[in-house]
């Protein structure tokens, strides 16, 4: 795999493994974020109030024909998919009673959004436990819905899990909503640049993705995809500002009420052109084949390095360009500040449930020589006793 590390700024003496927290901006795409950060110190007023539905419109445009959108007023930009799932659950006005079904592998900050809005509703979120290691697409499915009944009212579920690195099977979850006629709700925090996505095949009421991680973009950038039969839902704004009753209507209050918010640099949604410019011209589904390639080549010696076992098949139906391993450690924050601190080394520990998983995630500029660094850091970890036990 070749890599493209010199077409990144991160610190070229970490070996970065963390990809799925928090991406990283390539040179061009960073330069483009600055070429709009100047132009909007440069003339301001322009920039915010004459310009700036025009060029967020036009970002929106690139958006939605990479993500298979037939209209792009059926996605608005906001900073980080929590936000979204906040603005959806918001709205949704559960009565008492009510359940939310998702799984017990989901983003522990959307579980915390969820456990607020149904306490205050008195609903029920219903955390259906998911038996590891997965061995089937069928098996995930029995597992997700033995937690359905009558008083369903929304499917909440990740396309890629967060601490996890799984995917799910969320096409075959949305076709069930809708036949049953329950909300669906994606967390696609993971997905776009890392894997393909039509959001108009997958047909999910609400879809909420991240563009600053594996699309490249300037961080805080994000969208929230909402289908337009459930738009009128959304008639709450987590933010009531000049999109609300607006002087100068868009023709589409979703867009409205959420992208007129009052003052912000929006200057990170207007890099999504120079996202997929970038990836257009370094091929990027042969940068995403190689990563998962590199990602699952190396799975084997990590499992019996750590004496553990996969959770899911090591195929692309359940993994892409991120891989968690079960860890054994009584001390998971401890390890991951001495895996950076000794050994320089951004990878995270990172609990879920009763569960701790050590997950490295690959993009281009990853070369075989970070998985071996991890690697000789653990035997070294290992060796000298006290983090990793069980051994």
């Amino acid at each position: 795999m070749n890599s493209l590390k010199d077409q990144f700024l991160i610190n070229p003496d970490i070996h970065f493994l963390n990809f799925g927290s928090f991406g990283a901006c390539p040179k061009p795409v960073f330069e483009n974020y600055q070429y709009w950060q100047r132009l909007l110190e440069f003339e301001t007023v322009q920039f915010v109030n004459v310009n700036g539905a025009t060029n967020l419109a036009n970002s929106r445009t690139a958006l939605a024909e990479y993500l298979d959108v037939p209209d792009k007023d059926d996605l608005v930009y906001i900073t980080n998919p929590t936000l979204g799932v906040n603005m959806i659950a918001r709205n949704l006005h559960l009565a008492p009673g009510d359940e939310v079904l998702t799984t017990d592998l989901e983003y522990g900050a959307c579980d915390r959004t969820w456990d607020l809005y149904c306490e205050n509703s008195k609903a029920i979120y219903k955390r259906q436990p998911i038996t590891l290691p997965i061995t089937s697409k069928e098996q995930f499915l029995t597992d997700f819905f033995a937690g359905l009944t009558d008083k369903t009212k929304v499917i909440f579920i990740s396309h890629i899990t967060s601490s996890t690195g799984l995917i799910l099977p969320v096409k075959e979850i949305v076709d069930i909503a809708k036949e049953k006629g329950i909300i669906s709700i994606v967390d696609g925090a993971h997905v776009p640049g890392q894997l393909p996505l039509s959001l108009k095949e997958l047909d999910a009421d609400f879809y909420t993705g991240a563009a600053h991680k594996w699309m490249m973009a300037a961080k805080g950038c994000s969208f929230l995809y909402a289908h337009k039969r459930v738009q009128p839902m959304l008639k709450q704004p987590l933010i009531v500002s000049w999109g609300y009753k607006a002087i100068k209507p868009s023709g589409s209050t979703f867009i409205d009420y959420n992208q007129m918010i009052g003052t912000r640099d929006f200057s990170a949604f207007l890099t999504i052109p120079s996202c997929i410019q970038f990836m257009k011209e370094n091929n990027w589904p042969l940068v995403a084949e190689q990563c998962y390639q590199l990602v699952v080549s190396n799975a084997d010696r990590f499992f019996s390095l750590l004496k553990s076992a996969p959770i899911s098949p090591l195929t692309k139906e359940w993994i892409g360009q991120m891989l968690s391993i079960p860890i054994k450690t009584d001390r998971p924050e401890e390890l991951q500040r001495k895996l950076f601190t000794d050994y320089n080394i951004e990878v995270p520990v990172m609990r879920q449930g009763e569960n701790i998983y050590l997950r490295y995630s690959i993009n281009g500029y990853n070369s075989q020589q970070d998985l071996d660094a991890l690697y000789d850091s653990l035997v070294d970890i290992i060796q000298q006793g006290g983090f990793i036990i069980d051994h």
